[in-house]
């Protein structure tokens, strides 16, 4: 395996291509203000939106931009309840119905847990 590396050179480690006639994209420095009294820069492209808050690299929290640049306010959906997606699918009208129809199948006997089911009067005097 020896005979088949490549001498001389370290694969990855350099460039063998030189700076010359390569023009960089233009810098610009945004500077950010962390909560916990921290000052830091990032390097970005002119060319680039700047964000207004960054990850803190010292602690972690959220920096606010030192340009002023506040952060847009997102807007919140209102909590959707189970009520409101039922009221999206059925009327109040539709829903009373159904849960007469289901009380008399209940009390029926025909749906539910056996052991709520009272028998009849005509099934105990069938019974005797």
């Amino acid at each position: 395996m020896a005979e088949r590396t490549l001498r001389g050179a370290r694969l990855g480690g350099q460039s063998f291509e030189d700076e010359r006639g390569i023009e960089f994209a233009a810098r610009q420095q945004v500077g950010y203000n962390c909560p916990q009294g921290h000052f830091f820069e990032i390097t970005m492209s002119v060319e680039a939106d700047i964000p207004a808050q960054w990850e803190c690299p010292r602690c972690g929290t959220v920096a606010l931009s030192a340009a002023g640049i506040l952060p847009e306010a997102k807007a919140e959906k209102p909590v959707r309840t189970h009520w409101d997606m039922l009221l999206e699918r059925r009327s109040v009208e539709e829903l009373e119905d159904i849960l007469t129809e289901r009380l008399e199948l209940l009390r029926g006997g025909e749906i539910g847990p056996a052991h709520l089911h009272r028998p009849s009067k005509a099934k105990k005097k069938a019974n005797a």
